[in-house]
């Protein structure tokens, strides 16, 4: 047995059964090892698509994203996709292959420091040494794995990972369950505001996501008469049919119209797991310094957009089942004015009343795909508006880069969430230009015969960024581009493309969709400025 059998062994033991990147010399023996581990192997075109689609399995299985990337280059192309998962809170392991440092110390072609490169953006970075393998792995793992989850990093030298390992592996470590809770005057304090409130409310975030809260999160909000705010991350912690459910928020300056003065009207703000890296400018100091704020975290928040009033570490589902002892046993929101919240985001986000446009799309694909699709969607306006028109009715069914808000994602996430469950219809969204940034994995759709419908909003033009451009009343310049004939190019590259101009035609080719074995661009031309007054 090898040295990289250890890291492979002890990855596989925690359920991986996918690892992405692109082989170099310096990643070989890891590449073999994670194969007789039965960790599958997927070559991408890319180490950034790599890293999304190792996301997707995530996200499908719970099991945590590897990465593969070998020395110099490859490990510059995943820098990308690592600060998101960092940002993101995902738990990747990222193995890099590169020299000895003593060969390090004659030799520079393709050498720099790696670990110099990576940490601002990993929870920790480590270089494999035969002697202290085991151990490095299994601090790797639970670094990756608790707190707020994130990316780990180790560089495995090539004459570390060829050398024979010293003896058995160790079991793997054990992770353990979140830290509990504590009976004291901050509980004590967060009791008391929530059973006097007349007008709770609630923001749940990716810290519930992670700490798979979502039932505990529904029973609590309907118990204490709360209505619930989540970030895009935290869709469908709550069934958004609930009359509880406000949605998503955080990048909407038409539903931050909204949602704010309900926040500002609330006598008691309680902040589940809510990490506000996904927010925009706007929900800084969203409410006032002598606000009842409860913040329930599993870390420390170092953030400084707003101010607390009570602070409850620990286990965000332990924290909500003590909460319940809280119940207020008055009515709230006696004037319903939640209830109108929800009717007018309903109508703010309603198709366009021409019939055809990005809104109308998104509504006819929730019509078209089945209840319990996978949704990814890319950045830019389309993303803003798609999280506020998709409704969710479990976790992880939208997925998205909602704190680093990075380009090239949503392929990716739908491919790597496919090949790990099969079974689950996805569907990826994004913009012309997006689609352009990953059109090389396409053809790793194609090898893996997924059925992956992909709805394409045809602009061109990078939308979001132009209609700030107006806004500061600057020129035109560097966001508009040709157009690219989609419908050709996914012939030309094995999957199947059609260009749609209204409903009907996109809800019949996306029921056709999900019968092939392999993607379908769905080429939705919207024109410019479709955006404008939408989101």
């Amino acid at each position: 047995m090898q040295n990289a059998d250890i890291i492979a062994r002890k990855l596989a033991a925690l359920g991986c059964a996918h690892a992405f990147g692109i082989p170099g010399g310096e990643t070989l023996a890891i590449m073999d090892a994670l194969d007789r581990a039965g960790i599958a192997f997927t070559l991408t075109k890319h180490e950034n698509v790599a890293g999304f689609m190792a996301e997707g399995t995530w996200h499908a299985t719970g099991a945590p994203g590897i990465l593969v990337a070998t020395i110099g280059p490859g490990v510059a192309n995943a820098v990308n996709v690592i600060a998101n998962a960092h940002q993101d809170r995902v738990p990747l392991i990222v193995l890099t292959g590169c020299v000895t440092a003593h060969e390090a110390d004659t030799y520079t072609h393709q050498v720099f420091d790696h670990r110099a490169l990576l940490a601002p953006v990993v929870k920790g970075t480590f270089t494999a040494a035969p002697e202290s393998l085991a151990r490095v792995v299994d601090k790797a793992i639970t670094l990756a794995l608790t707190g707020q989850p994130g990316p780990v990093h180790i560089d495995v030298p090539v004459a570390v990972a060829e050398a024979e390992a010293p003896g058995d592996i160790a079991s793997p470590p054990g992770i353990g369950s979140r830290f509990q809770p504590v009976e004291g005057p901050e509980m004590v304090r967060a009791r008391k505001w929530i059973a006097e409130a007349e007008r709770p409310i609630a923001i749940a975030g990716v810290d519930a996501l992670n700490d798979d809260a979502a039932a505990e999160v529904a029973a609590f909000v309907k118990a204490i008469g709360a209505p619930l705010i989540t970030t895009y991350k935290g869709k469908g912690l709550i069934d958004e049919s609930a009359p509880q459910a406000l949605g998503g928020a955080g990048l909407s300056p038409k539903a931050d119209a909204l949602l704010m003065p309900l926040l500002q009207q609330s006598d008691c703000i309680v902040l589940i797991g809510y990490d506000p890296i996904e927010m925009r400018a706007p929900w800084r100091e969203p409410w006032g310094d002598d606000a009842r704020v409860i913040d329930l975290t599993p870390v420390v928040r170092q953030h400084g957009m707003y101010g607390v009033g009570a602070t409850l570490y620990g286990s965000v589902k332990a924290t909500l089942a003590l909460l319940m002892a809280a119940t207020p046993t008055h009515p709230t929101w006696p004037g319903g004015e939640p209830r109108a919240v929800r009717e007018a985001l309903a109508a703010a986000f309603a198709p366009e009343e021409s019939g055809w446009g990005p809104a109308a799309a998104f509504h006819a694909m929730r019509a078209a795909m089945p209840a319990n699709t996978v949704a990814t969607v890319d950045s830019g306006a389309h993303r803003i508006l798609f999280s506020q028109v998709w409704r969710c009715g479990a976790p992880r069914t939208l997925l998205q880069s909602s704190a680093l808000c990075t380009m090239g994602c949503a392929v990716p996430l739908a491919a790597g969430h496919s090949m790990a469950a099969p079974e689950t219809p996805v569907l990826a969204v994004v913009g012309d230009a997006g689609l352009e940034m990953t059109l090389g994995d396409l053809a790793t759709i194609r090898d893996a015969k997924l059925s992956v419908p992909i709805l394409v909003l045809v602009d061109e033009s990078l939308a979001l960024i132009e209609m700030k451009q107006r806004a500061g009343q600057r020129p035109n310049l560097g966001v508009d581009f040709a157009g690219t004939d989609f419908p050709a190019l996914a012939a030309a590259m094995g999957g199947h493309g059609v260009w749609v101009d209204d409903t009907e035609t996109l809800s019949r080719e996306a029921e056709a969709a999900l019968g092939r074995g392999t993607f379908t661009l769905l080429c939705a031309r919207i024109g410019r400025r479709a955006y404008d007054g939408r989101i």
